[in-house]
């Protein structure tokens, strides 16, 4: 089994930033991708940002440029460093990862979730 532990979320005002991060334990891979999503109250979850075990990254369009994307393959962590938020991007925030090497943008292609950290942004 994986593990997956999300930290760094908050209350921010907008405009700030916010450092996520999800350490895996466990059974790992050879070679794996990890992600993030997330779901704002209401709405399903969505795809934010992905990175390949190579450090090849996309990300969702609505945070492109505000966020990035990094991973420390020693440490088995991936970060995800949100700035420039908005209140938008209120929402739960899931990591996920799955072993491969290339890029994985759907839910359903993720076998291992965090539990979610909850990141609120004020106006």
């Amino acid at each position: 089994q994986v593990q997956l532990v999300e930290s760094g979320g908050g209350l921010v005002q907008a405009g700030g930033s916010l450092r996520l991060s999800c350490a895996a334990s466990g059974r790992t891979f050879s070679s794996y991708a990890m992600g993030w999503f997330r779901q704002a109250p209401g709405k399903e979850r969505e795809f934010v940002a992905t990175i390949t075990w190579g450090s090849s990254t996309r990300y969702a369009d609505s945070v492109k440029g505000r966020f990035t994307i990094f991973r420390d393959n020693a440490k088995n962590t991936v970060y995800l460093q949100m700035n420039s938020l908005k209140p938008e991007d209120t929402a739960v925030y899931y990591c996920a990862v799955r072993s491969g090497t290339s890029y994985y943008t759907r839910e359903y292609e993720y076998g291992h979730w965090g539990q979610g950290t909850q990141v609120a942004v004020s106006s």
